[in-house]
């Protein structure tokens, strides 16, 4: 009996000093922020591919972080960022660019950043022929987004890639149909690509309440993407701005879709498509044309 007593008390012990510990709170700690004089990165310009030094390369150096570079010019405009830990960018215009480089890890994030200098203008960064599709160069071009012969919006399958590599199913209706549920007549405003001295783009946005006309202007600068047959061909438009859209496109598929990061689906002298990609990954696609007065 006395053999029991004993093995009572000891689980009694046991029991009451795991109570203890679970109801001691636990310490957590989110770790301690790399310092500045830590961070380790290399921005140099590639001299061979353009003697100008207008391209940079970009690498992270620094262990157990995740990177993130933005850069933007001498006035502080955006021109564009990344989340790759080694890259290169091009600046294809004369002048002075700040590359900002970020280090996050679980305790925060710390940044640093170094400055370079551009001595001349490299053009032939621009001798895909898609940059004078979408802006004319220096001269710039003007979008609207079409009412007739084609519809504003066209409805395509997840799997639809282009007009040229396709991919699923599409159907771009030949004119506005009533149930689209756009306003049929209404002016939509309009977005101007230029290339003169730097990426420059202006939306010109009308209220995308019912009946209303009101217009609001912004300007910005802008990022275009290419890819191999134009399978991933991106716009990003930086500091916030959007691309031109319609009602239809804003509350079908706004909610988690990017209007400053779109995705093209054709691009010809005569035909800007842009895709809106809804949560079932169907694709809701904006159809502009050049302005023509």
């Amino acid at each position: 009996m006395k053999k029991i007593n004993i093995i009572i008390t000891s689980f009694l012990v046991l029991v009451a000093g795991l109570l203890v510990s679970s109801c001691e709170p636990d310490n957590y700690s989110l770790g301690k922020l790399p310092e500045e004089s830590t961070l380790n990165f290399e921005v140099t310009q590639d001299l061979v591919a353009s003697p100008g030094g207008n391209v940079v390369k970009l690498k992270n150096l620094t262990p157990g972080i995740i990177p993130y570079w933005s850069y933007t010019d001498s006035e502080g405009k955006e021109l564009g960022h990344t989340n790759l830990g080694e890259t290169s960018i091009s600046f294809p215009f004369a002048g002075t660019y700040n590359i900002n480089f970020s280090a996050f890890d679980k305790g925060g994030y710390v940044s640093s950043s170094k400055t370079v200098t551009v001595v001349e203008n490299d053009t032939s960064l621009f001798s895909d022929p898609r940059w004078a599709m979408l802006t004319n160069g220096v001269a710039g071009k003007t979008w609207v987004i079409t009412i007739a012969p084609l519809a504003s919006v066209g409805y395509a399958g997840a799997g639809y890639i282009n007009t040229t590599v396709k991919g699923d199913w599409e159907y771009f209706p030949g004119d506005n149909p009533s149930w689209s549920g756009i306003e049929v007549g209404k002016n939509w405003g309009e977005v101007t690509f230029d290339l003169d001295g730097g990426y420059h783009v202006k939306v010109v946005q009308t209220s995308l309440v019912a009946g209303s006309t009101q217009q609001t202007t912004s300007m910005g600068t802008f990022g275009f993407a290419l890819t191999p047959d134009s399978t991933n061909d991106r716009i990003s438009l930086n500091g916030g701005l959007e691309m031109l859209h319609t009602n239809i496109a804003y509350t079908s598929h706004g909610a988690g879709f990017s209007f400053s990061d779109v995705r093209l689906v054709e691009l010809t002298e005569t035909t800007l498509k842009y895709s809106i990609v809804g949560s079932d990954g169907s694709q809701t696609i904006v159809n502009l044309v050049p302005k023509t007065n």
